[in-house]
């Protein structure tokens, strides 16, 4: 049985439209076919188009973490 959804799956953008150099969006996390098909894909594609672009963007912060802590012996900080 089919579970029935009363509200739109809002597109996960945020207004920073541009490819990353995986060819992600950098702003939302979506490939250019899940850009382009959103608005003709149903909501349970949607949905775990949404599912991948938080994996995607929890992998990416993950990444952004490791690099910062490998750097940070060398940043002195702003002084003023």
């Amino acid at each position: 049985m089919q579970q029935l959804e009363f509200f739109d799956i809002p597109s996960p953008c945020i207004g920073v439209c541009e490819a990353g150099p995986r060819g992600y969006c950098i702003g939302c996390f979506r490939s250019r076919e899940e850009r382009m098909h959103w608005h003709s894909v149903d909501d349970a594609t949607k949905r775990i188009i949404v599912q991948a672009c938080t994996r995607r963007k929890r992998a990416y912060l993950t990444r952004q973490n490791k690099e910062d802590k490998q750097n940070t012996h060398f940043n002195q900080g702003n002084l003023f």
